[in-house]
């Protein structure tokens, strides 16, 4: 079943259930940080550590549970795992969501200042 971005989506749609998991697996501010992190590309799981400030075994648990919720791939190097987004409607949808934070925190959102 394929969607014409421009049409509207219909509120019966089989999708919207997915949808609603991929919203609760997205729910934790160190995932919504780990997609954000992974936007500009692969990064291997201490990298992403650094850059979320968390543990690696923590990130490597949300990983984990994201990998499932096919939001994420892994590569394997050596004994190095790199990650990144499965596909830009993930970076696409947090990034959204951010401006949407921006929205409700600011009346002058960063994202409109150019």
């Amino acid at each position: 079943m394929s969607h014409d971005a421009t049409a509207p989506l219909d509120p019966q749609d089989a999708y919207v259930d997915v949808a609603a998991e991929i919203f609760r697996m997205l729910s934790d501010p160190t995932r919504v940080r780990i997609i954000l992190a992974l936007q500009d590309g692969e990064r291997s799981v201490s990298q992403l550590a650094e850059v979320v400030a968390k543990s690696p075994t923590v990130v490597s648990q949300h990983l984990s549970k994201m990998r499932l919720g096919r939001l994420v791939r892994a590569r394997r190097e050596g004994t190095t795992m790199h990650y990144s987004l499965i596909d830009e409607h993930v970076r696409r949808l947090v990034t959204e969501a951010v401006f949407q934070a921006e929205h409700s925190v600011d009346d002058q959102p960063p994202h409109h200042r150019g």
